[in-house]
C-alpha cells in the first residue's frame, strides 16, 4: 500500500483528520504543513511554526510548504476562484514532489468541516495525484464533532479569535465542554461557528492521544478589540 500524508496545521481539525486516519490503520508516513507568510483563503495561517512541535510528538516527518505572500501576489482582477486555484499550486507542487520521494501517495487526509471552496479543490488535488482523500470531518454535525474531540482526549487551545462574540478572554482558552456550550449560544447570538470554521477563531491542539508528550506554550495576547491572537514567545515539549 503507498503511503498517505496528512495536511497537517497542528489545529484541531487537522489534528483530528491525522488522528482518525491513524485510528483507521491508515499508512500515515508524512504531515505537510503551509505555512502562508500573509492572509490565505485555503490554509490555516496562525502558529503554523508549531506544527513542527506537534510532528514531533506525534512521531511523523514533517514536510514544510513555504510559498510567500499570496495577498501581496494577488491581482486586483483576479476572482476568489482564481485565488484558491493559485493558492493550491504550491502545495500540490510539493505532493507531486513528495510522491516522487516516496514512489506514490496513496491518501491525503483533510480536516474540512464545510468548506466547499476549501474541499473541492483538495479533491481534485488527490485525484490528480491518484490519491484517496479522507476527510472525516466533512459535513458532520459541528457539536458532536467537538464531544468526540473531548473524549478522545484533545487539549485544544485557542491561538487566534477574530468574531463578534469573542473577546481576549478567549486566547489561550482551553476548549473544554464549558468553553463549547458557551460557543454554541454565540452561534444562536451571533452566528459564530462552534468549530470556528468561517474563521471566526483558529486553534493548536497541544496534547491528544496520538501525541508522546504536550506542548507547553509562553506567551502574551494581542486584542485590537475586534481579533486578537497569541504571540508566542517559547514553546516546547513537557514530559
Amino acid at each position: 500500500m503507498d503511503p498517505w500524508v496528512s495536511l497537517f496545521s497542528g489545529g484541531k481539525d487537522s489534528s483530528w483528520a491525522l488522528y482518525r486516519a491513524l485510528e483507521a490503520g491508515k499508512p500515515v508516513e508524512r504531515l505537510v504543513t503551509v505555512h502562508p507568510a500573509g492572509e490565505s483563503f485555503m490554509y490555516h495561517v496562525p502558529a503554523t511554526e508549531l506544527a513542527s512541535l506537534a510532528a514531533e510528538s506525534v512521531g511523523l516527518p514533517l514536510v514544510d510548504v513555504r510559498p510567500g505572500d499570496f495577498e501581496a501576489d494577488a491581482d486586483d482582477r483576479e476572482d476568489s476562484a482564481a485565488r484558491g486555484d493559485r493558492e493550491l499550486e504550491p502545495l500540490e507542487a510539493a505532493l507531486a514532489d513528495l510522491a516522487d520521494d516516496l514512489g506514490g501517495i496513496g491518501g491525503v487526509t483533510a480536516g474540512a468541516v464545510e468548506s466547499s471552496y476549501q474541499t473541492t479543490r483538495i479533491e481534485a488535488m488527490s485525484d490528480r495525484l491518484g490519491a484517496e482523500l479522507f476527510a472525516p470531518l466533512w459535513r458532520k454535525e459541528p457539536r458532536a464533532l467537538a464531544d468526540e474531540m473531548l473524549a478522545a482526549g484533545f487539549e485544544i487551545t485557542v491561538v487566534r479569535v477574530a468574531a463578534y462574540g469573542l473577546d481576549e478572554s478567549w486566547l489561550g482558552r482551553t476548549l473544554d465542554a464549558d468553553a463549547f456550550a458557551e460557543l454554541k449560544a454565540l452561534n444562536e447570538e451571533y452566528g459564530v461557528h462552534v468549530l470556528g470554521e468561517g474563521g471566526e477563531f483558529e486553534t493548536l491542539v497541544t496534547d491528544g492521544p496520538h501525541m508522546d508528550r504536550p506542548i507547553e506554550l509562553d506567551y502574551e495576547t494581542e486584542f485590537d478589540g475586534t481579533r486578537g491572537a497569541l504571540q508566542i514567545t517559547d514553546a516546547r515539549l513537557g514530559e
